[in-house]
């Protein structure tokens, strides 16, 4: 019987070999890579399933249930099943790449530095500081900003002695923060949105994407800001106004990452012409282990950074066990979800293909924050409902457009959805529940948001 430290390192053995088979996928090296990737895709759902609570087991049951009703309806069912773990591979392989530069960063001082320096702003410019800062932050740590914003924001809160203006600024950093995040899940080439959408919508690149997506970015985050500024608290006490610690050179450093980050993806895309997932999944692991050189650059280097990262590996990614197996079963249920629904649509004679154009782009921006409602995960329902309309050239529009709506109605459900980690996590900061964060705090937000953002999607796929 093996132990629980053997399931675990063996855990972050096959997220480790199944990260560097999809790299050398994307990079087109050794062939043979396609066909052991779905074994060890096998192998560590196994793993992961022993691990994992029943709400995680349940989705593992849901995708061997599609299994077998796939097996038993069509001929052709091998294939369905390998790109489902195809899918489930990158999704695995695209987590474990960009979670390395945020272990990182919790070690770093300056990346603290820059966080208490955002949320002790001035109540006039702090909504505006965190947006612009969590954009950058968002960029470096995913989820992982919202973690550490939220932290030293409620550092930040508690040290306010009156309840009032406690309760107001807690409400206002937090939102500024999650709107920051989702702001960015719209071009940036480190989100799942970006990534996921230019994989199931063909003939897109990043660098297509990112200037509509840049325009989706600034309403999401300009929206929030007007809101917050408009409809600023009444306050009953006059609150004392104290100076952050350090200066905007505190965020020099950070900015230096970006631009080494963003650079190395746009240049090496440019020269290589791999997909932009596929250079992520380098650049990031390579800016991350040389960070950590740095900060030992004084004690051993050798010796500490190999010791973070079999840390990193064998202990730190089996933790996200619970994380991993639902983002991989959303991806691989999707995809075969996806190719049971074909024919039983053709059977029940729905025309996807006859709805107006602009039906189905507007209805990407409302139809996955609604599905994410009711649980469905963005990956879930974008894998899902992406492959049932019509190629763009049918519909008349550019692929890109397709992704820019993708892109929208993804931020909308992390704005909305109770069960995306981005308003779970502010839930749990505020200690509140994540629907009044979605359905309460963000009401205004995500319908002001979801109207901008549908004319942005028409404006751009009928007019521009």
């Amino acid at each position: 019987m093996p132990t629980w430290l053997t399931v675990q390192r063996a855990t972050g053995a096959l997220l480790a070999a199944i990260t560097v088979l999809v790299i050398l996928r994307e990079w087109g090296l050794w062939s043979w890579a396609a066909a052991i990737k779905p074994w060890l895709v096998l192998a560590l759902v196994t793993l992961l399933t022993t691990q994992v609570p029943f709400a995680r087991k349940a989705f593992v049951a849901v995708a061997v249930a599609l299994s077998v009703t796939l097996a038993l309806t069509q001929t052709g069912w091998q294939g369905v099943v390998i790109r489902g773990l195809d899918s489930a591979a990158f999704i695995a392989a695209f987590f474990s790449a960009l979670s390395t530069l945020r272990n990182v960063a919790q070690t770093s001082p300056a990346i603290q530095k820059a966080g208490r320096f955002l949320s002790g702003q001035k109540p006039g410019r702090r909504y505006a500081a965190l947006t612009l800062g969590g954009q950058m932050f968002a960029l470096l740590l995913n989820y992982g900003a919202i973690q550490l914003l939220g932290s030293l924001a409620m550092a930040n809160a508690r040290s306010e002695p009156n309840a009032e203006i406690r309760g107001h600024r807690i409400r206002r950093m937090l939102l500024a923060i999650q709107r920051a995040f989702v702001s960015t899940l719209t071009w940036s080439p480190l989100s799942f949105a970006v990534a996921v959408s230019i994989t199931v919508v063909p003939g897109v690149s990043w660098t297509q994407i990112l200037l509509p997506g840049l325009v989706s970015s600034a309403l999401l985050a300009g929206i929030g800001w007007a809101l917050d500024s408009i409809f600023k608290p009444r306050l009953s006490v006059v609150p004392v106004r104290t100076e952050p610690e350090g200066d905007w050179w505190t965020m020099v450093p950070l900015l230096i990452l970006l631009g080494l980050l963003i650079s190395s993806v746009s240049v090496l895309y440019v020269l290589s012409g791999v997909r932009v997932v596929g250079m992520v999944a380098v650049v990031v692991p390579v800016i991350a282990v040389s960070w950590l050189v740095i900060q030992y650059w004084q004690n051993r280097p050798g010796r500490n950074v190999a010791a973070r990262i079999r840390e990193y590996v064998f202990v730190e990614l089996p933790g996200y066990r619970g994380e991993l197996t639902l983002l991989m079963m959303a991806a691989y249920i999707g995809t075969v979800g996806s190719a049971l629904l074909v024919p039983v649509i053709a059977q029940l004679g729905i025309d996807v293909a006859a709805l107006p154009t602009w039906v189905i782009l507007v209805g990407f921006v409302w139809i996955i924050p609604l599905a994410g409602q009711v649980g469905m995960n963005p990956i879930l329902a974008v894998t899902l409902l992406a492959p049932l309309i019509p190629a763009a050239s049918e519909l008349g529009v550019s692929p890109i457009t397709l992704v820019v709506a993708i892109t929208a109605g993804w931020a909308m459900s992390g704005a909305s959805s109770p069960y995306t980690a981005t308003t779970l996590l502010i839930g749990s900061f505020a200690g509140i529940s994540a629907v009044r964060v979605g359905l309460v705090w963000n009401a205004a937000y995500v319908a002001l948001c979801g109207t901008a953002l549908s004319v942005w999607v028409l404006i751009y796929g009928l007019v521009l």
